[in-house]
Formats: C-alpha cells, structure tokens, sequence
C-alpha cells in the first residue's frame, strides 16, 4: 500500500515537473515590453508567426547606428513571411542618457522604424536571452509550441559599407528556416557595443 501511494506521489511530482519546464521553455524567450508608440508589445501579439528576429539594439551604439535602414528591410521582407522583426533597448540608461525612452521615441521616429522598438528598462530580457552586445540578433522559432534559437549574433558581414555585404548571416538564417532546413551557421560572434548589466 505505501509503495503504490510513493509511486502514485512520484509519478505526479513527476508530471508537475514536466508542466514546469515546458512553460519555463515557452516562457523563457517571450517577454512583455512597452514600444514606442506606448503600447505593450509580446510574442503573443504575433499568434500566427512561425518565428522572429529579435534585435537587441540601442540609441548611442556607433555600430547600431548603422543598422536601422537594414532593419526596416528586414522587417518589410519577413513580416508578409511569419517572421516580424522586434528590436530591444536594453542598455544601462543611468549610463547612457540617449538611451532612455523618450530619446527611443525621437529616433524611432526619425528613422521612420518599421519594426516595434521595445524598452527593456529592467534589462532582463537581454538576460534571459544572454545579449551581449548591440547590434546582436537573435532568430527564434517556433517547435512544438516552445520557442527556439536558432540563430545568435551579427546581422552582416559588414557593418559600415551595407553595399559590400557578402554574408547576410540573419537573412540566411530565416530563409534557411523558411525553407525546412537546419541554420548552417547558427552562431557568428556580433561586433559591437557591450551591453552594459546593472547589478541586481
């Protein structure tokens, strides 16, 4: 009797674990973070995506200035496709002034962004993601109702001169993903300003 009540107690602890680490899955990468137009902006505001470009970016960044045309492009070419682009600020704003919200606000509307610009004031979704730097990409997908990366790091081969690009490293990705198949390079080490962590 005491073993049958130990293996039904087990089998149900068992069971609770399992639950818990599928929502921690599911939970881990998805986030819930004020745009700049004001409104909150998560995952789950894009339930038919098959996955995203999720850029931790920033205002101050010399190397993420070079980016925000490229990030438009992206953003018009894979939204119609199931993947939206979604940049994040996460950047230590005691440190960087231009990186607070209304400054996000002003450049997201003189850059004419596209995309949602997402104020991470508390930085832990660049924690949970582990960023490093900005620009730094990540390419998430969807398996199994749990959300994958597939891809970490640089969005190009050439930061500073867009029209000598030779390796398009986040276009690759997605459309590999698009097509069926394995990311052939799943990681590329990004090449920019260090993302700043505020001790917790």
């Amino acid at each position: 009797m005491k073993k049958s009540v130990f293996k039904s107690v087990l089998f149900a602890v068992l069971i609770s674990l399992s639950i818990l680490i599928n929502a921690q899955a599911q939970g881990q990468y998805n986030f819930s973070l004020k745009n700049v137009d004001g409104k909150i902006i998560s995952l789950n505001s894009y339930p038919d995506a098959k996955g995203f470009i999720i850029v931790f970016t920033c205002n101050h960044c010399p190397f993420a200035k070079l980016y925000p045309k490229r990030l438009n492009q992206l953003n018009k070419k894979y939204i119609a496709l199931g993947v939206p682009l979604i940049a994040v600020s996460s950047t230590d704003t005691i440190m960087y002034a231009e990186d607070c919200y209304d400054k996000m606000v002003a450049k997201a509307k003189s850059g004419k962004y596209n995309f949602p610009y997402l104020y991470d004031s508390t930085q832990s979704v660049a924690r949970n993601y582990n960023a490093e730097r900005t620009p730094q990409a990540f390419v998430i997908w969807k398996e199994n109702d749990n959300w994958i990366v597939k891809y970490n790091g640089a969005i190009d081969d050439n930061g500073a001169e867009p029209e000598l690009v030779n390796e398009n490293y986040v276009i690759n990705a997605v459309d590999e993903l698009l097509d069926g198949n394995q990311v052939r390079q799943p990681v590329i080490k990004s090449v920019g300003c260090k993302i700043n962590f505020r001790k917790q």
